[in-house]
Formats: C-alpha cells, sequence, structure tokens
C-alpha cells in the first residue's frame, strides 16, 4: 500500500473492498463497468495531459515556496478590499473546522440550526447597520449585489413606469469601477440604460427608475446621500446603496434616510482579502420586497411543539421552482464567510466595533492633518477612513514602490490612501515620511493620535445597533469558543456522516488543501495590487486554468465567476458576445431541456434570452425529436442550448452528439452545466460531446468545500472560438481581447478558494483523477444494487447502469400516507443527510455517494433506507402517529416523562445497531415552513418577539 499516493486517502473504498463491490453488481472490473455505463463514442481514446500527482507532503513544500513569490506588502489600495485582523478564535475554530466548512446548505433545517442561528445573526448585524428592514443571508460580492439591486429596483418599478418603459438607471461617478463594470454586464440583456454622472449634477427626471450611490465614495469622500434620496424619493426613483460596513458604525444608516435597497460586503469583518475572494456581500432592503430579494433568507417559525426554530424562508423564490421567472439566478451565498463575519460582530460587539471604527478614523484624520502640515492639498471635506491627495502622483508613486508601500494612483494628479484596521502609528510614521520625502521635507512623527471627526454632522450615526444579547456576552475567548461549539454540535457535516446530495457533489475537502487559505502571503493580497506582487498567485491561477482546459478538453478557461450561478451567466454572455461578433445580433432563443437545473432559465433570461422548454421522454433523457424540430423552428434565431451531462437524471445519454450536432447545424451554440462534471473527468470531456462552454461548479467536482452554502466557484472553459470573449476586469488585465465586462468583482474572483482545486488536482493527477470518477460511478451502481427490491431507480442507461448519482421513486409509498420529505426527516434519527430532494422528479431522492465514501459507510446508509422501508411497510395512511411522520426524535422527546407514541423510544432514536455509538441528536423536532413565512422574522428579535411562536 503506497500511503505517500494522495489518491488512496482521498478515496474511500480499498482495493478489497471495490472487487467486493464489483461482484456484487456482477462485474470483475472497473473497466467492464465504465464500458457499460459510458457510450464509447463520447469515451477519450487519451488519458489527461497533467502532471505527475505529488504526495501530500510534496505539494504543502510546493504551496509553501509558491507563496513567498507573493509580495504581502503594506496596502491602502482600498477600493472595497482591506487588510484585516482575523480573531484567531474564529480562524482556528470555524475556517480550518470541517464541522463547518462541510456543511451543506441548511435544506433540512432540523439538522442545521446551528448555521441557521449565525446566519440569523448575519442578518441582525446587517439590518442594524444597514437601517434596512430584512436582509438574506449574503451574496457573492459588493458589485454582485449592487447588480442585483439594479435588476430589483427595475424589477418593482410602478405599475405606470412599467407601461411607461422608464428604464434608466443613474450611477454616481464615485460608484467602485469593478462595481460600474458590473453593472455594465447586467443592465444591457435586460434593457436597462445607464446614466452615469456626479450626484450633485443629477436633475431628478421621471425618467429614471432609479439610482445607486457608494457610501463613502471611492475617493474617500462622503456625499449627503440623505438630500439624494430625499429629493429621489420625491420623484419616484428608488435609491441603492453601496455603503462600507465598517463605516456604518461612523456614519448614519442609509435606511434612516430612506434607501431602498443597501449593498456592500463584510470582507472588513475579519475576512482576509485573499487575492479577490471569497468574501460575504451582503444585502438588505425593505420588506416589502420580500419576494423578490435574491439569495437565501434565514427566517424564524416553530417545530412540532411550539417551539422556536430557524430555517430558509420564502423558498418559493427559489429558482428551481420559478425557473425562468425567478428574480434571480443566485441560488447559493458565501455562508462561510457569512459566519466568520457574524462571528467577528459577535466577538467584538458594538463597543468593540466602535473601537476599530473610531480607530481607522482617527488615524485617517491625523495622517490628514500631517499631510496638510506638510504642504499636501488633501480634497475630501468628509471622510472615514480615505484620503484624497492631489500631487504628482508619479513621485509618490516611485518613492513609496521603493519603500514597499502601495497606494491607489486614480491619475496623474491624485493619491488615495486608505486607512484600515491592521495600520498603527508606526505605519502612519512611515507614510508621512514618504510625503516628506517627496516634498523635500523633514518627516513629522507622531506619537499618539487623538479622537478626531471629520464626518458631517448631518450623517454621522446617532441610531443604536447590535443592542440584543448575542452581540452583548461572548467578548472573551473562552466564551466565544464555547458558542462556536453549541452551534457546531447542532449541525450534521461531512465530518459525522456521508452527505448523499444528488448533484451536489459532496467529497472530501482534504485538510492538505484547506491548509494552504492560512498562510499569511495567500491570504494577504490585495487583488488590485500590481501584478509583479503577486507573482504565486498568478503561477497557480495560471496552472489551475490549464489544468481545467485539459479536464474539459477546450482551449481557454476564466477563473472569474464566483458560483455556479455566476459561472452560467457568464457562459451565456460569451456565446452572446460571439454571435455579436459575428453581425447575429438577433439570436436570443435559449432551448432548454424540461429537466434542466433550474438557474439554468433564470440565467438565460438574465443574458437577454427568450427561453424555449424542449421534452424528455419517458426514459428522463431529452427528446431527440423534439429538440430538433424546436431548432429547426428557430433556426434564424438560435443561440444557445443548455445541457447538463450526464444528464439531471444521473444517465450518460447516447444522443448526446447528436444532440450538439443538431443546435451546431442550426447556428447556435452548445452551453454544458458542469453540474455533473464528477462523472466525466478523465473518462470524457464536454469538448468531446460536443459542447462549446461549459462550467465547473469547483465546490463540486474539485473538491472546495460547500461551508454551509457557500463558498463556490464557476469558472466557465471555452472552445477556441469564444476565447476572445472572456469576461475582463476594469483594473487589471484579465480575459480575451474582446472580454465582455466584468462577471465578478475581483479578477479572478474567488482567488483564495481556488487554491484548494489547484491542490486537489495537483495531488491527485491524470490517473487519481481517473480513478475518482470511476469509483464515483461504481459506489452509485453499488448503492443501485443495495437497494433493489426495496426502492425503484427511475431511471437507467442503456445497459441498466447509473451514472454517478440515481433517481429513487418514492411516490408508491404515498399509499401509506408516506411522502418523501417523511423518509428526508427519518434519515436524520440514523444520522444521515438526506438525498436531495424532489429534484428533479417530485416526490424522489436523488442520491450520489462520491468517490470518498467507503463501502462502510455506504453500507451504513444502504442499511437506514432499508430499514426505512421496513417502516414504511409497516404504517398506514388512516395511522399518522407513526415512526416517520413524528421523525426526526429530538433528545428531548426521547428523555420527556411522557410518551404519546405507539413505538418505542429505542426505535425512534436507535433503530440500528450502529447508531448507538455515533448517535446525532436533531436540535428541534419537525419544522413548520408555512408559519415561518406567514409570520416573517428574519432577525435576532427581542424575545418578545417569540412571544407567540
Amino acid at each position: 500500500m503506497n500511503t505517500n499516493a494522495f489518491a488512496l486517502r482521498h478515496i474511500g473504498p480499498r482495493e478489497e473492498d471495490q472487487k467486493l463491490m464489483l461482484n456484487a453488481i456482477g462485474l470483475d472490473t472497473i473497466d467492464e463497468l465504465i464500458t457499460e455505463t459510458i457510450p464509447n463514442d463520447i469515451r477519450l481514446k487519451n488519458g489527461l495531459n497533467l502532471e505527475d500527482p505529488m504526495t501530500e507532503y510534496e505539494y504543502l513544500l510546493h504551496i509553501h515556496e509558491l507563496s513567498k513569490k507573493n509580495k504581502a506588502r503594506k496596502t491602502y489600495i482600498g477600493l472595497g478590499y482591506h487588510p484585516t485582523v482575523m480573531p484567531a478564535v474564529i480562524q482556528r475554530n470555524i475556517l480550518e473546522n470541517p464541522g463547518w466548512y462541510t456543511a451543506y446548505t441548511p435544506y433540512q433545517a432540523e439538522i442545521a440550526q446551528g448555521r441557521l442561528e449565525a446566519l440569523l445573526n448575519f442578518q441582525t448585524m446587517v439590518t442594524d447597520l444597514t437601517g434596512m428592514e430584512l436582509a438574506n443571508a449574503s451574496l457573492l460580492d459588493e458589485s454582485t449585489a449592487a447588480a442585483e439591486a439594479m435588476s430589483l429596483l427595475f424589477a418593482v418599478r410602478s405599475r405606470p413606469q412599467k407601461k411607461a418603459g422608464i428604464n434608466k438607471f443613474f450611477v454616481s461617478e464615485q460608484i467602485l469601477p469593478q462595481t460600474l463594470s458590473l453593472l455594465q454586464t447586467r443592465s444591457t440583456p435586460i434593457g436597462i440604460e445607464l446614466v452615469i454622472g456626479k450626484e450633485n449634477d443629477f436633475d431628478f427626471s421621471t425618467e429614471f427608475f432609479g439610482a445607486i450611490l457608494q457610501y463613502p465614495g471611492k475617493d474617500g469622500q462622503i456625499t449627503d446621500i440623505k438630500s439624494f434620496i430625499e429629493k429621489a424619493n420625491a420623484s419616484e426613483i428608488k435609491v441603492a446603496v453601496a455603503a462600507d460596513i465598517l463605516s456604518l458604525i461612523k456614519l448614519e444608516a442609509p435606511g434612516k434616510f430612506g434607501a431602498d435597497v443597501v449593498v456592500g460586503t463584510t470582507q472588513r469583518f475579519g475576512i482576509p482579502m485573499g487575492y479577490g475572494g471569497p468574501h460575504a456581500a451582503y444585502f438588505a432592503t425593505k420588506e416589502a420586497y420580500k419576494r423578490d430579494i435574491p439569495g437565501r433568507i434565514i427566517g424564524v417559525t416553530k417545530d412540532t411543539d411550539g417551539k422556536r426554530a430557524l430555517r430558509m424562508a420564502l423558498q418559493t423564490r427559489e429558482q428551481h421552482i420559478k425557473r425562468d421567472k425567478a428574480t434571480s439566478n443566485i441560488c447559493t451565498a458565501q455562508v462561510l464567510l457569512a459566519v466568520m463575519a457574524s462571528m467577528y460582530a459577535v466577538y467584538h460587539g458594538p463597543k468593540g466595533l466602535k473601537f476599530i471604527a473610531n480607530k481607522v478614523h482617527n488615524k485617517a484624520s491625523k495622517l490628514a492633518e500631517v499631510l496638510e502640515s506638510l504642504g499636501y492639498e488633501q480634497t475630501n471635506t468628509s471622510f472615514f477612513d480615505t484620503l484624497n491627495i492631489k500631487t504628482k502622483a508619479k513621485k509618490i508613486k516611485k518613492i513609496a514602490t521603493d519603500k514597499k508601500v502601495n497606494l491607489w494612483y486614480p491619475d496623474k494628479k491624485t493619491v488615495t490612501i486608505s486607512i484600515n484596521e491592521t495600520t498603527s502609528i508606526r505605519d502612519i510614521n512611515y507614510l508621512i515620511s514618504i510625503f516628506a520625502e517627496a516634498a523635500g521635507k523633514d518627516s513629522i512623527e507622531i506619537s499618539e493620535v487623538s479622537p478626531a471627526n471629520n464626518i458631517d454632522i448631518n450623517i454621522a450615526r446617532t441610531s443604536p445597533f447590535l443592542t440584543i444579547d448575542v452581540f452583548n456576552k461572548y467578548h472573551s475567548e473562552t466564551e466565544l469558543m464555547r458558542y462556536i461549539k453549541s452551534l457546531e454540535r447542532k449541525d450534521l457535516a461531512l465530518n459525522h456522516s456521508m452527505i448523499s446530495l444528488g448533484s451536489c457533489t459532496m467529497k472530501l475537502n482534504a485538510a492538505s488543501e484547506m491548509l494552504p487559505l492560512s498562510i499569511f502571503k495567500w491570504a494577504n493580497i490585495h487583488p488590485f495590487v500590481p501584478l509583479k506582487q503577486a507573482k504565486g498567485y498568478l503561477e497557480v491561477l495560471k496552472v489551475l486554468e490549464d489544468q481545467l482546459t485539459e479536464i474539459t478538453g477546450f482551449a481557454a478557461t476564466s477563473l472569474q465567476p464566483n458560483s455556479g450561478a455566476q459561472g452560467e451567466f457568464a457562459g451565456l454572455m460569451v456565446i452572446k458576445a460571439y454571435h455579436e461578433s459575428r453581425g447575429d445580433t438577433h439570436r436570443n432563443i435559449c432551448l432548454i431541456p424540461s429537466s434542466a437545473h433550474g438557474t439554468n432559465p433564470a440565467s438565460a433570461v438574465m443574458a437577454g434570452m427568450k427561453v424555449v422548454v424542449t421534452k424528455a421522454t419517458e426514459e428522463g433523457n431529452i427528446d431527440v425529436e423534439d429538440l430538433r424540430e424546436k431548432a429547426e423552428l428557430h433556426k434564424a434565431n438560435l443561440s444557445a442550448l443548455m445541457v447538463t451531462y450526464p444528464s439531471t437524471h444521473g444517465v450518460y445519454e447516447s444522443a448526446i452528439k447528436e444532440i450538439t450536432q443538431i443546435i451546431h447545424d442550426n447556428g447556435g451554440q452548445v452551453y454544458m452545466d458542469g453540474a455533473n462534471m464528477n462523472a466525466q473527468v478523465g473518462l470524457t470531456n464536454p469538448g468531446n460531446i460536443g459542447a462549446d462552454v461549459c462550467h465547473l461548479n469547483l465546490h463540486k467536482t474539485f473538491a472546495i468545500p460547500h461551508g454551509g452554502g457557500g463558498p463556490g466557484v464557476g469558472p466557465i472553459c471555452v472552445a477556441k472560438q469564444l476565447a476572445p470573449f472572456l469576461p475582463g476586469n476594469p483594473l487589471i488585465k484579465t480575459g480575451g481581447k474582446d472580454a465582455i465586462t466584468a462577471i465578478s468583482a475581483a479578477p479572478f474572483g474567488s482567488a483564495l478558494a481556488c487554491l484548494i482545486s489547484y491542490g486537489y488536482i495537483k495531488m491527485l493527477g491524470a490517473s487519481g483523477l481517473t480513478q475518482s470518477t470511476e469509483i464515483a460511478i461504481l459506489n452509485a451502481n453499488y448503492i443501485k444494487h443495495r437497494l433493489e427490491g426495496y426502492y425503484e431507480t427511475l431511471y437507467s442507461g442503456e445497459k441498466g447502469r447509473a451514472a454517478h448519482e440515481m433517481i429513487i421513486d418514492c411516490r408508491p409509498f404515498k399509499d401509506n400516507g408516506i411522502e418523501v420529505t417523511d423518509i428526508a426527516k427519518r434519515l436524520m434519527d440514523f444520522g444521515f443527510h438526506a438525498p436531495t430532494v424532489s429534484f428533479p422528479v417530485a416526490g424522489t431522492m436523488m442520491i450520489e455517494p462520491t468517490e470518498s465514501e467507503s463501502k462502510a459507510e455506504m453500507d451504513r446508509f444502504c442499511d437506514a433506507m432499508i430499514a426505512i422501508k421496513h417502516e414504511i411497510d409497516t404504517v398506514s395512511i388512516d395511522e399518522p402517529n407513526n415512526v416517520l411522520k413524528n421523525a426526526p426524535h429530538t433528545l428531548e422527546m426521547i428523555t420527556s416523562d411522557e410518551w404519546y407514541f405507539p413505538y418505542s423510544r429505542e426505535k425512534a432514536a436507535f433503530p440500528l445497531e450502529y447508531v448507538r455509538s455515533n448517535k446525532f441528536w436533531p436540535t428541534v423536532r419537525r419544522v413548520d415552513d408555512a408559519y415561518g413565512d406567514r409570520n416573517l422574522i428574519c432577525t435576532c428579535a427581542p424575545i418578545e418577539a417569540y412571544a407567540e411562536v
């Protein structure tokens, strides 16, 4: 046994177990299984052209050496990214803790109460600081959130505005440059006209439906947003404000002035810059817009016993339900980062946050005072942390560069300096010395900083914030450590048992892949530093792009999209740009199979396309003749087909090459959704099946952890003809020669998280990646075999095999009064998270074990499913008081003096012997979703608010 091989540690089943599993499904070798599963005409003829795999030890040495190529200099660039101090208690107990980073999106609320509470804290923090009524559980980055705000305000226009076709949106010229680029990307496809200008010159014309302001502005000046919003409201113009969250400690909440939406990033709350991400954006708005707010919202409800419980609220907004009518294609969040930011607020509390904000403002004020005494003109009359110096920028830049300091130089006559939480008095003196040298004067040294106030009194904060208990009691490390642990114990994650979610691919997130995230020179690089300071990052990102290009069989890759939904949108926008470059501006029809992920039609609409749905056959495959008919019908305007492969039903469709050829013959391009790429790597690829672009979910196939619902990374890989249009960035050169405008705020999206996938591929190599795919397919077929006779598998390939996942039909159990939800809840009593429920077929479960799960773990899962089937057989629709309908069973139920159920406590809590040795207790009984939507509470309100619950 080669214990140096990472593949040995990543792949679950041992060699002898693989033989037993193959024998169980009636085969001798893996090759036989793959031959029976994947159509021969799409199999790769040659292996992947990748470097030999590294051992874990070699990789960690390698990544440490690469980090030295990054120059972590003192950085005062600002523009939405700032050096921070991550409390070690948060780093060790959340960022580096698999109990937090391997959890899945909290669809199963009863076993996710911990992260739900942390997210409720996050929402409360955001609503308090912004003065809004409702906040979601985070978005991807500030610029994306701003674009979502624009889309929301467009959607909620008044009826007369819609009737009159009012489509102008005012953008302050003080908006961050990356946000402007995102607004440009998102506005054009849906018919919004951007008008960029000075706030003071805006005439509040009735031609405008909305406006967005930056607070403070990109150069640091804090404008009078109060007056602007008052005038806008009087003209029926809705206003979004992009606000620096740390500045809101000192500045009045925009909601107090009547803002309709407030967005920003929580990166300043202890999250490292990471060369651009991942960071949790925030999005806050009025309750009147609760049906239009993008992303996820955590709400308060009650459980079966009437006790307070948390769950995701208003899920009818989800893309899988609303599809092309969805208000946004965002189907995830940045949960891990939102949890960390919320804990930063919990740890520091309102007093600690005031101390930090005052420290930043006082130092910026002192620096301004000294620079003015040296003869410099500082133009900001009201500022929080950023100074705008009018001087010869070239001269300052040379001295600052020589002294290894990063400032920002917006033009030849301007230097801006953004002070941050890490800035010390020594740093202020060092900055002073740079400007003194440039002025030819002796430097002035300061020894202390006095309280200052350079904020206009009209917008200085007077409203209280973070007044509730949770933000005022966990200020020692001991207390916070215990609070974090108390929440962790309420959550089921991969460190407890397998999470067999079809289409979500919950595989091992190896410790050796995660460790580099904590290395200083990876974590603390600003995304807009000169490229020569990020050579380590640029090398890793270039190699990762090349790795993904090779794996997908394409010509080029962009890592910029920072979620799967962003990847979908990016892929379609690149297709759109390709058609436009050929004069085919009229091509706007997107064909989407009825079985597609709900984000597909939502993304197509965002890209300005019209969705035409194609039928599926009874076997769950694309109806080729219906597809052909619709492709030919729309031949003149066909833009794209969106297809998932293997299919959403877990089958390698043998007609896939015919399908892609039909689209090409009719002038369209093929977009492949990469959700199921874990069943392709090393055996086939999107290029081989005839696709033109695909997005990849690095948080699925390439081992980035789900983190309780994010971070995700969704890069796109493209064929040669689409490569020129890969997305760019307004500040750092990226993308193709004819790059579309930005898809995400940072040039390379969530660059820090990309280190994980880089390590995954480096340590597995071509052989390990291919073996991982093979074992994923073996594991799925083994589970399919074990459940035969108990559950019917809905779809399978032509030779009866599943791909990497399969769908089991739970609809027949309705005769016994049992719904698929009851099975999902009962699995919690066995210590398992349910597979994907009711997608893509209502009343079913989609099971995907991944290659990381051992035979022993899969057997435990199958034993649980079989035991549940036996329970189903014993219950009746006439007797709903049964072990399935009452699931899950909490410790409080089992230890109660009273027991009202017609089955034993043992059957309820310990249905199989193995459960005794590793029991996981759901925190609450079954949650009441409808009650939570009818009585929407999305913040940690005082306890009186829960009296009715």
